[in-house]
């Protein structure tokens, strides 16, 4: 668990920051959190509820947020930050760091502790509770003239005694403030409201709640935390849109795509960027709370996303290529935030997600926000290009905007018959780029073919080169054996010889030498057989009175391989 870097404004008062406090004034306040709780047809239509309630992890009412919020944004067209480099060698940290996935089940089969972030269900009619908190002046449901909570928070009775209700796995009323953040998650499904609270514990002697900051967001709405605030993370965003959730990346559907970005941490931050609010530490070289990492489409000319071969852990990895990680809180260096959830094996996530480093990441423009305005048509790409001719390509179309409502379908045209496309390609409502497959066909000699989109009257192409399949390399000479390499004189002996490839129509010969014909012969050469890669020969060695050594040779094509022999007396 991350858990090992002090949190949120602790962290930036033990370096001597004063977080910053925005002070409203408490009438509106009070305006404002009574806006936030009206129940409007429109939500409870939307709801989609478990059939009993509290429960702990059921699927979420949908959408979480709307589609333009910063947590479903497509990243994938963003600028790379010019710092890009200097903040991945900071994570790295003279190492290489290693993505961790900062969820799973049960610590062991049945035991209290947990991995992950639970997060519980609930009804409009759960009863509100009143917190204590810390940060009581950047915390929501406080009468803000008194400093005190108010009944506003819908906490599951069922956490004061339960197990797995609270983030660390042990009951509410087990008092773990001081070694763990103790998260507290509440969805109301039938107004998709999110409550979150950090650093829970109830006091059953007062029976009275306390927690360090809690936050409440309206999940049909995008509205930002104010400027210097936490929530109940330290960039002041909400944890739960952020979470790796089982029912998402295990969808029945492969071809479902998980349409958010992750919450992730790093041991130290400086400062902070929109979406962020708030920040909870002054780091020279770190990155600022609310940063964006985007996993690369190609690393050394391959997709870091397919080094695992689980379809469902690519959907994972396809995620961060598409809407990426957001710096959310201090903690271990690429630490991912994930559900508690007892399906997950770790046996198979912690190997996937160890594939992946800080370095297979770029850092994109911090607070890049993308540009509003009617959506048009920016660019079109394809890659790999050039492409070997009966290989696949992959295009992408890129928006200046984002596409409004109902996505904005991109048309797709190519005159080259040796290209294969899609009539058009859907760039999804919120996003700015899509993918669309592009098939070739086998080529004899190097050629090129034009895609073009159009939308909204704005054309674009793109030039794709297709290529032969290469010719084999041709093959060299790699090795010369023998076996076994001491020999009593008279005796013999076998010579190996292997090349790096197949040998080439007609075969290899191989010239053959040995250093002391007195001692030692062989034949003038050895042939390997066309399409063969190795082949043998004989040694034959001459009595000697005293132990001595002769050095076989064997060339072709003008590299030379060797190999010692001793030839021993009786």
């Amino acid at each position: 668990m991350a858990i090992s870097v002090s949190r949120r404004a602790r962290c930036a008062r033990d370096a001597g920051v004063r977080p910053v406090v925005i002070t409203l004034p408490a009438a509106l306040r009070r305006l404002a959190m009574a806006a936030t709780l009206v129940v409007t047809a429109a939500a409870t239509a939307f709801a989609q509820c478990p059939v009993s309630l509290p429960v702990q992890g059921a699927p979420p009412p949908q959408p979480v947020f709307p589609a333009d919020n910063w947590w479903n944004l497509d990243i994938s067209a963003a600028p790379v930050d010019a710092s890009s480099a200097a903040f991945i060698a900071f994570i790295n940290n003279g190492g290489t760091r290693k993505l961790h996935p900062d969820f799973g089940g049960e610590v062991s089969p049945g035991s209290t502790a947990i991995y992950g972030m639970p997060y519980a269900i609930v009804s409009d009619t759960q009863a509100p509770q009143a917190v204590t908190f810390q940060y009581w002046d950047e915390s929501d449901g406080v009468d803000m003239t008194t400093g005190q909570g108010v009944p506003f928070y819908p906490i599951p009775a069922q956490a004061i005694t339960q197990a797995h209700w609270v983030e660390g796995g042990s009951p509410a009323n087990v008092d773990q403030r001081s070694s763990s953040d103790r998260h507290l998650l509440m969805i109301d499904c039938v107004n998709r409201h999110l409550y979150e609270l950090y650093n829970v514990y109830y006091n059953a002697t007062q029976s009275k709640w306390y927690a360090g900051s809690g936050a409440f967001f309206d999940m049909n709405t995008s509205d930002r935390r104010p400027d210097g605030w936490t929530s109940a993370d330290a960039a002041g965003l909400a944890i739960f849109p952020g979470l790796v959730r089982y029912d998402e990346a295990f969808h029945p559907d492969l071809s479902a795509e998980i349409r958010h970005a992750f919450r992730v941490t790093v041991r130290a931050t400086n400062g902070y960027v929109y979406p962020a609010s708030h920040r909870a530490g002054t780091t020279s070289g770190a990155l600022p709370m609310g940063a964006r990492l985007r996993l690369k489409t190609s690393v050394g000319g391959s997709d870091p996303a397919l080094r695992t071969a689980d379809p469902n852990l690519r959907r994972i990895f396809r995620a961060m290529q598409k809407y990426g990680l957001i710096v959310a809180d201090n903690g271990t260096d690429m630490y991912v935030t994930g559900t508690f959830d007892t399906r997950w094996n770790s046996d198979i996530l912690n190997p996937a997600f160890s594939l992946l480093s800080a370095s297979d990441f770029d850092v994109i423009e911090r607070g890049w926000n993308p540009p509003t305005g009617p959506a048009a048509l920016s660019t079109i790409a394809a890659s790999p290009n050039p492409v070997v001719g009966g290989n696949s390509s992959t295009g992408t179309v890129t928006l200046t905007a984002v596409a409004p409502a109902g996505g904005a379908s991109v048309a797709l045209f190519t005159a080259s018959p040796n290209l294969a496309i899609p009539g058009s390609v859907l760039v999804a409502a919120g996003s700015v780029a899509a993918s669309f497959p592009i098939a070739t066909s086998a080529v004899s000699t190097s050629t090129t073919g034009s895609i073009s989109a159009t939308y909204n009257s704005v054309s674009k192409s793109v030039t794709l080169t297709i290529n032969p399949v290469p010719p084999p390399p041709a093959a060299a000479l790699s090795s010369l054996a023998l076996s076994p390499t001491s020999v009593i004189g008279g005796g013999s002996v076998t010579g190996t010889v292997t090349l790096t490839a197949a040998a080439p129509s007609g075969g290899a010969s191989i010239s053959l030498a040995s250093s002391n014909t007195s001692l030692a012969t062989v034949p003038p050469a050895v042939v390997v057989a066309a399409g063969a890669t190795t082949n043998s020969f004989t040694v034959t060695t001459k009595a000697t009175k005293k132990p001595s050594s002769v050095t076989i040779l064997g060339s072709y094509l003008g590299v030379t391989k060797s190999a010692p022999l001793s030839v021993r007396h009786k």
